[in-house]
């Protein structure tokens, strides 16, 4: 089949693609930048090592990128958008990844010519970014099961859904409630504490089916401890896109907040696994501050 996308205005394109993102076959790794390479002004940087997508991204702005595409998971989306932010050059995304959360919110193909489609002649919106302390995310963050769970996947030497699934069944095993306080009120005991920019986690499990990436607030989502057969229950709610009417779960939205939790807890912003450096988190919001083609 002949691929042909036709381009209307002609930018300088700079693709960060992460190549151990999902568990996509080589050669349909090989299609993708294939399908990237049939465009002139389209230039690929593959990264080698974690952290390569932030220098990467800020070498494509110094070279004159009127757009820079993150082609990876949510992580690799969330370094090359961390750059960006506050600036006029457009996010495109090509969701490689084992959740690809941003982009589904964002209804951006899981499909690669699609996806490509959208970067070269898509429209284009602001959407906010969120921060918790000094650490900028755009999908979710969290404490509890959830982060235990980034750090489980974190450690396995494969990415892909699979491999998720195994990280989800080793961290049940390990979990404990966590306590934490919002604000002012007391300290309680839960499953989980979720930040919410966009709706789901990734793979359709929408832990905020509200959430608006354009409203200038986020979701403070806070599930109970549950027995394990109604957590099924729970669970199911994800992705049945109505985890909001259930008994065990509260939701907060808002602008800002502090949670006090503890230091060296496990955490995650973007699926990326992280560790408390003091007790005190402060989530925030900066409005409509990243351009992204959609």
């Amino acid at each position: 089949m002949i691929f042909s996308i036709e381009l209307q205005f002609a930018y300088m394109n700079y693709f960060i693609y992460n190549p151990v993102s999902g568990n996509h076959t080589s050669r349909k790794k090989k299609k993708l930048l294939d399908l990237i390479a049939l465009f002139p002004d389209n230039i690929v940087f593959e990264t080698t090592q974690q952290g390569d997508e932030i220098a990467l991204t800020k070498k494509a702005i110094e070279l004159g990128a009127e757009r820079v595409i993150a082609v990876g998971g949510d992580g690799t989306i969330n370094k090359v958008a961390s750059v960006l932010v506050g600036t006029d050059i457009s996010l495109g995304i090509i969701p490689i990844g084992s959740g690809n959360g941003l982009a589904r919110h964002l209804n951006i193909s899981m499909q690669f010519s699609k996806a490509l489609s959208t970067v070269m002649n898509g429209s284009h919106i602001s959407m906010d970014a969120c921060y918790l302390n000094d650490q900028v995310f755009f999908c979710t963050a969290g404490l509890g099961f959830d982060a235990l769970v980034a750090n489980a996947f974190d450690k396995r030497k494969k990415r892909g859904l699979f491999n998720y699934v195994i990280a989800v069944l080793v961290s049940l095993f390990r979990f404990k409630p966590i306590q934490v306080r919002i604000n002012d009120g007391s300290f309680e005991k839960l499953l989980l504490l979720t930040i919410s920019n966009a709706n789901q986690y990734g793979n359709n499990a929408y832990i905020s089916p509200n959430a608006d990436v354009q409203d200038g607030r986020f979701e403070i989502i806070k599930i109970k401890p549950v027995h394990s057969i109604k957590l099924i229950t729970v669970v199911l709610r994800l992705f049945l896109k109505n985890i909001n009417n259930s008994s065990y779960v509260e939701i907060i939205n808002t602008d800002h907040a502090k949670i006090q939790y503890g230091i060296n807890q496990f955490l995650h912003a973007d699926g990326e696994s992280l560790v408390t450096k003091n007790e005190m988190l402060s989530i925030s919001v900066r409005a409509n501050s990243l351009k992204v083609i959609v």
